[in-house]
């Protein structure tokens, strides 16, 4: 099993400015913060091991009951569970080459075995996908919008593809990137989810979403999956006891609240995505449609070596070379400032060459 490498934040002292891990520049809302702080005072107390009033709001947020609502620490801990509720030695989940990192991580965990299957113009191929399950896969998993590429699938693409899918496969929707893409789709004229509809019709889906991305608490660790009930209840005994924080619970209820703040990150993001696929495409460099809050490029020569040259200039992106995109790079999505100053250290590397 591979490492997880997260972002460096630092090297050698020096402070950088971290485009390479996906996260919101704008922070958390100043009402979560402020609840950070109240949640502290209780904080000598075990949190509710149920989350009782982060799910109560969810469910009237989605307005879906709270038995189909399981909060864990982070999207990735669902992903871990459901992994372990579902998977071990002999059977098998499907997913894309190219995709989140997580999944082979939390899949070969469990002993079973992980299908990837080649990509379609650099997005889930559904009908690769669809052809590579067999009687011992219970999970696939389609990122939408898919990690590290920015691609995305519209909802008549999901919903045919779910009603090909056999009955004894859960399908994992992980839409940890939701607010970007669907303001990206937005002002694109698609419609880019149907998921909850799914749920709620009875289809054996997991959807997964996140606090870390829009509502701007990666560093609390917190997320939560939408899915069957009773594929719940078993999933419920295999997340670990008291996970998800007090903190991150009072935190993530006045993030939720707080629209205009989700409101300005995402906006922001539509259009420094613009301004940032414009100048690197300028720059000849092959750039991924995005409808997340990060970049994908193709670089036309060795990402690592790119990257190495990027942090001299105290900017941070992260290189695709495990992935096996030897010359693309991920960006994420910054302030005006940090993307110029992106811009600028590209221009520079490019005038060098």
């Amino acid at each position: 099993m591979p490492v997880y490498a997260a972002g460096p934040g630092a090297s050698s002292g020096r402070p950088l400015i971290r485009l390479d891990s996906n996260e919101n520049p704008y922070g958390p809302s100043p009402r979560a913060v402020e609840a950070m702080w109240m949640a502290l005072s209780s904080s000598n107390l075990y949190p509710d091991d149920n989350s009782a009033d982060l799910r109560h709001q969810l469910a009237v947020h989605h307005g879906m009951p709270e038995d189909q609502i399981l909060v864990t620490a982070g999207s990735t801990d669902m992903i871990a569970i459901l992994c372990q509720t579902l998977l071990g030695p002999g059977r098998n989940a499907v997913t894309s080459e190219r995709s989140f990192i997580v999944y082979p991580l939390a899949v070969r965990a469990t002993g079973a075995d992980l299908i990837q299957t080649p990509m379609r113009e650099d997005s889930f191929d559904l009908e690769a996908i669809l052809a590579a399950i067999d009687e011992n896969t219970r999970l696939i998993f389609v990122a939408n919008p898919n990690n590290p590429t920015g691609t995305i699938l519209d909802s008549a693409a999901i919903d045919y593809f779910l009603s090909r899918v056999p009955d004894h496969v859960i399908v994992v929707l992980d839409e940890a990137y939701y607010e970007f893409a669907a303001h990206f789709a937005f002002l694109r004229g698609f419609m880019y989810s149907n998921s909850l509809d799914q749920v709620k019709r009875g289809a054996p889906v997991v959807v997964l979403r996140t606090f870390s991305k829009a509502h701007g608490l990666a560093g609390l660790r917190i997320g939560y999956g939408i899915g069957p009930a009773d594929l719940f209840s078993y999933c419920v005994r295999m997340r670990h006891t008291y996970s998800v924080s007090s903190v991150a619970q009072a935190a993530a209820l006045a993030a939720m609240r707080d629209q205009a703040h989700i409101d300005r990150a995402v906006t922001s993001n539509s259009q420094q995505s613009k301004i940032l696929c414009d100048g690197l495409a300028e720059l000849g460099m092959r750039v991924f449609p995005t409808s997340a809050n990060f970049i994908c490029c193709d670089v036309a020569e060795d990402a690592a070596a790119y990257t190495a040259r990027l942090r001299e200039y105290g900017i941070s992106v992260r290189p695709l070379g495990f992935w096996g995109a030897p010359n693309s790079i991920r960006i994420s999505i910054g302030t005006p400032e940090q993307n110029q100053a992106l811009l600028a250290a590209a221009q520079k590397i490019s005038n060098a060459r």
